[in-house]
């Protein structure tokens, strides 16, 4: 049993120590917070991008970093998971992407504001948030499916980031849109490459936008989409 004395001098010292490492682990902390945060990729565009989330009060629906409301998807991570082409028809016509479906606001946003946006979202992506939220996984997959379609395999980046949001392969996606399993052999590649080039072209009252695609990623598409053969 400790005397008087001992149990002083061990107090002082247990909490001296205690508040010693309280202070090392604080200092450490802030010491790794520019780094963790990226703080040097804070450009104009960047603060501006963040005016335009608070002035918009986009928290409101959804959430950022953990902090928001979980009406709509968590936007920590969505310019890896969806890209700049979603997130900017997304933010240009919300109806469009989601038609009789979406809920999001119609905001009007300027070329300018959603490119500020999107800068928003670009930075935030790059923070090191020890893991939070997890990677997208978007990396090419070979699934064997049911009797529709044979093999899934190297997809796009496009096609992960962009068409899986309304529609399906292999059982994984969207219900928007129709399903595209086996349609490379329903369609053909000409039919594709209309389609995704302007959807209103092929079929008047088509519900699917006209998608901010490049030749090139039409291209890959529609060499993707062509494998995608029935049994």
């Amino acid at each position: 049993m400790l005397s008087k004395s001992q149990a002083r001098t061990f107090f002082l010292v247990g909490t001296g120590l205690t508040a010693a490492v309280f202070v090392a682990l604080t200092v450490d902390t802030f010491r790794r917070i520019p780094a963790q945060t990226n703080a040097a990729g804070i450009t104009d565009q960047v603060a501006r991008g963040k005016q335009v989330w608070e002035a918009n009060n986009c928290m409101g629906c959804h959430t950022i970093l953990g902090e928001g409301a979980y009406y709509a998807p968590e936007l920590t991570q969505v310019y890896t998971r969806r890209g700049p082409d979603f997130i900017r028809a997304m933010l240009t016509n919300p109806e469009a992407m989601y038609p009789g479906q979406r809920r999001m606001v119609q905001y009007h946003f300027t070329p300018e504001q959603i490119d500020d946006l999107m800068a928003f979202l670009q930075w935030i992506g790059t923070m090191d948030l020890n893991g939070f939220p997890p990677k997208p996984n978007l990396m090419p997959v070979a699934v064997s499916a049911g009797p529709a379609v044979a093999v899934i395999g190297n997809r796009p980046q496009i096609f992960n980031q962009l068409c899986i949001a309304c529609h399906s392969l292999g059982g994984q996606g969207g219900v928007v849109g129709p399903s595209l399993d086996a349609v490379g052999s329903r369609r053909d590649a000409e039919y594709i490459r209309k389609w995704l080039h302007d959807p209103m072209s092929v079929k008047t009252d088509a519900k699917m936008p006209k998608l901010p695609l490049s030749d090139g990623q039409i291209d890959e598409l529609v060499a993707f989409l062509s494998t995608q053969k029935g049994n």
